[in-house]
């Protein structure tokens, strides 16, 4: 008995020690907004099919043990076909399944693909009646952009609760996914091609954000915090950091944007205009541009040497 016992113990205790390590790390299961919500409870929809399916497969899996075992193995015939009732059973109960899972996941796209309905009352004097901010992954590292407020921050970003986030969503270099499990999925940010987020925070509090998609040594450190403040607390910050911060130059901008990990978080009052446009796009049309004129000049260069090896032949 004491053998038994301590074999069942062995077994246990790493699923504690799993189910201990995960105790932080639930926040999909907790969330604290509306697009969070909408996400959870397509999770919960998906986990009750998945069970009843588990369920039904289980009860017939027992079944046919005991029905069909050997002492009562007489009458069955494994290779028997043409049995139109079982047929038509496992057809239609996988699109029946398919069906309750697609409807609700269709439905929960279309209504996140919108804004949330703002929740709180207090008077939105800065930010109306959302807010747009944009964001910028680089390796390895996040800029937040405030296009109303002419405010740029690094690894953090303040919003106010109880109000719709559009977070617009950019690469800079290596693609990755921009994560705030409390509050919503994932949302690829991509260069030359923007993505777009809605997020809102029920309350005010500290929501950790992170990479979702691997990117390189720094991929460990590249996480973020969404600080969500009252009304008040929002345009008190942001009176704070148009007084008291420096602002982004595009020479700092450039310095921050190569390859590198930034401790702790920076502030700028104000940024270049030359940021606000794609930087990668802006890129891509000088190289293109590039590419056409060369293209262009080794056209009439050989147009030129052609014209010129037709003269030399009537010469002759």
């Amino acid at each position: 008995m004491k053998a038994i016992r301590m074999k069942f113990l062995a077994v246990l205790m790493p699923l504690a020690l799993l189910l201990g390590g995960c105790q932080n790390n639930t926040s999909v299961l907790n969330p604290q907004g509306p697009v969070a919500r909408e996400q959870f409870h397509l999770i919960v929809w998906s986990l009750i099919m998945m069970s009843v399916v588990l369920a039904i497969v289980l009860i017939i899996f027992i079944y046919v043990l005991v029905r069909f075992g050997r002492k009562n193995s007489k009458g069955y015939d494994p290779s028997d076909t043409g049995n139109k009732k079982l047929e038509i059973v496992w057809l239609l109960v996988p699109v029946i399944i398919c069906v309750l899972l697609l409807v609700p996941a269709v439905k929960t796209l279309f209504v996140l693909d919108h804004s949330p309905k703002a929740t709180t009352t207090a008077p939105q004097t800065v930010h109306g009646k959302s807010l747009t901010i944009d964001v910028t992954s680089a390796q390895w590292k996040w800029f937040f952009r405030y296009p109303g407020q002419k405010i740029e921050t690094v690894n953090y970003v303040v919003i106010p609760a109880g109000t719709p986030v559009k977070f617009r969503l950019h690469a800079y270099d290596a693609m990755n996914t921009f994560w705030v499990p409390a509050l919503g999925g994932m949302q690829y940010t991509m260069t030359d091609m923007p993505m777009q987020l809605w997020l809102q925070a029920d309350k005010p509090g500290n929501y950790p954000g992170r990479s979702g998609n691997y990117s390189g040594r720094g991929f460990v450190d590249m996480t973020f915090n969404v600080l969500a403040k009252s009304n008040t607390e929002f345009d008190s910050w942001v009176s704070g950091v148009k007084a008291n911060q420096p602002a982004l130059t595009m020479q700092k901008y450039k310095r921050l944007l190569k390859p590198d990990v930034i401790k702790g978080t920076l502030t700028f009052s104000d940024y270049p205009k030359q940021i606000e446009k794609n930087l990668n796009q802006a890129q891509m049309d000088g190289e293109d541009h590039a590419n056409m004129k060369n293209m262009k000049n080794m056209n009439s260069m050989k147009g030129m040497n052609m014209n010129s090896n037709e003269k030399g032949g009537d010469s002759q």
